[in-house]
């Protein structure tokens, strides 16, 4: 059974940082892409940014420059740096694997909360 432990949500101000950690175990970590997906209330899950196997990155538009996705595959462990951070990034942030070999095999984390408010 894959396993996520994802930690460093929380409430933070408009303009703050904040910084994301999944650890996975129980799977071959260099064979996957990791990302960070987000959805807020009554909106669909959607791609913050995601990683693949050799480095590659991947993000959102309405990043802009403010988030950064990174991994380390000795560790099992993806991270996502925010700055810069609005009230509109507010949402659940989830941890996903997605096999190289299989897309259609992904696992996703519990959620952590991110909260910007003033």
């Amino acid at each position: 059974q894959v396993q996520f432990v994802e930690s460093g949500g929380g409430l933070v101000q408009p303009g703050g940082s904040l910084r994301l950690s999944c650890a996975a175990s129980r799977i071959t970590f260099s064979l996957y892409t990791m990302g960070w997906y987000r959805q807020a209330p009554g909106k669909q899950r959607e791609l913050v940014a995601k990683i693949t196997n050799t480095g590659s990155i991947n993000d959102a538009d309405f990043v802009e420059g403010r988030f950064t996705i990174s991994r380390d595959n000795a560790k099992s462990t993806v991270d996502l740096q925010m700055n810069n951070l609005k009230p509109e990034d507010t949402a659940v942030y989830y941890c996903n694997a997605q096999s190289i070999m299989r897309v259609s095999q992904k696992y996703w984390g519990q959620g952590t909360q991110v909260t910007v408010s003033s």
